[in-house]
């Protein structure tokens, strides 16, 4: 976990659109996701290919398929979802520089490289503290608290965004600036002056 990427967090918000569907909600597509979150479809489907081979989200394939949590949100953790997409990685990489100092000549005594580098240790302890907190939040969690924040009818309208999506009523949103904007033409004589 040296650095927690970008596709963790879009990784998390798509997966909170999958939190407590309503019992009609068909499963969401990786297109409809992105367009949710306004990034690429290509972008969110390999994310949710990694969020499938880890066992967090379960995948149909068909017209109306698409993506659902593979188990409850509240047994799905932060941490989980990190390790899915970044993988497993150190907070740290020690490099044992306390072996190279000048003095030492190249041949550093062994008390300077006895037991656990005392930077490395701290760095340790933070990675340990830092995995158990993401580890002690849940999707459900995270869910609960957004739905704290967000007007009581926002999850019915994403229902029914997403239900009509589905159905082929919700035409795809205009893409803005899609083609260059045109100078008028006293700018362009002015320019090519």
């Amino acid at each position: 976990m040296a650095h927690i990427t970008t596709g963790v967090e879009y990784g998390l918000h798509c997966l909170l659109f999958l939190v407590n569907p309503r019992d009609d909600a068909q499963q969401t597509s990786a297109s409809d996701l992105a367009e949710l979150q306004g990034v690429s479809a290509e972008y969110v489907a390999k994310l949710f290919t990694k969020l499938q081979k880890a066992g967090l989200v379960a995948a149909s394939e068909g017209a109306r398929g698409g993506f659902r949590l593979a188990r409850k949100a509240g047994k799905i953790s932060v941490l989980d979802v990190i390790v899915a997409i970044d993988g497993e990685k150190s907070l740290f990489d020690c490099r044992e520089i306390r072996d190279r100092c000048a003095v030492f000549g190249g041949k550093p005594p062994p008390w300077a490289t006895r037991g656990v580098c005392s930077i490395h240790a701290i760095m340790l302890e933070a990675e340990t503290r830092m995995r158990d907190v993401l580890a002690s939040h849940t999707l459900a969690e995270i869910a609960t608290t957004v739905a704290a924040k967000t007007p009581p009818d926002f999850n019915d309208q994403i229902a029914r965004w997403l239900a009509n999506r589905t159905l082929g009523h919700v035409p795809k949103q205009p893409r803005q600036f899609t083609k260059p904007l045109s100078l008028p033409s006293r700018t362009r004589n002015r320019r090519s002056r």
